[in-house]
């Protein structure tokens, strides 16, 4: 019953990806993060937060089949779709869990090298070797492209790391619909609890197309 859910849901979601309407992003990672302390980080990663989640996983799979399916579509019509093509950027974040959708601060300009550039400063205090930097790099790139405003049209991730659903973040920060700082520290421990390491993460991305 629950794979008939799940492929109803892609069907609907791609049918109904127009529904999310495209904007350029507002990068906000203009003010430098502190780094994670040992007891922050063990807040984080506490608890089952990380665990396998089999609604969310499928989801995930279904997202993946359907940009599949649409990108074959447009390819026999003659398209190319771009490769982020399955992700927009959303003009206010998206709430849930008691969160209301909140507006994004004005006045910032986009850069994700920003991102990057917090992210890469945060690696080794969540325990991880410049080795991983390559690897988490691509994988947020796949995954949005370092954007902190990025949903995933079809299954309706969100954010740099693409938490499913996005209040999941909330977990690393109550600001976590604005704040790439927060996502990205909530996605280090993502990582860090489910895949053991960036790499590990990457190479499961790449075997199914999510993490």
């Amino acid at each position: 019953m629950k794979r008939v859910v799940v492929i109803g849901l892609s069907v609907v979601v791609v049918c109904g990806g127009g529904a999310f309407v495209a904007y350029r992003a507002i990068q906000n990672a203009n003010t430098p993060p502190t780094p994670i302390s040992a007891e922050d980080f063990g807040r984080i990663a506490s608890g089952d937060l990380y665990a396998p989640d089999p609604d969310s996983d499928a989801l995930k799979e279904a997202g993946v089949k359907a940009y599949q399916a649409r990108k074959l579509k447009e390819s026999r019509q003659g398209g190319k779709p771009d490769d982020l093509d399955w992700i927009v950027v959303k003009k206010k974040s998206p709430g849930g869990d008691g969160f209301p959708p909140a507006n994004f601060p004005p006045g910032s300009n986009p850069s994700p090298g920003s991102n990057k550039a917090v992210a890469k400063q945060m690696l080794s205090g969540a325990g991880f070797g410049a080795d991983q930097w390559g690897c988490l790099e691509s994988l947020w790139q796949k995954e949005s492209g370092w954007n902190e405003r990025a949903m995933n049209r079809y299954s309706g991730a969100y954010g740099i790391p693409q938490s499913l659903p996005g209040s999941k973040m909330a977990s690393a920060g109550g600001d976590w619909q604005t704040n790439a700082a927060t996502q990205i520290k909530w996605g280090l421990g993502y990582i860090k609890g489910r895949y053991g390491t960036p790499c590990a993460a990457w190479g499961h991305s790449q075997a199914s197309g999510w993490y």
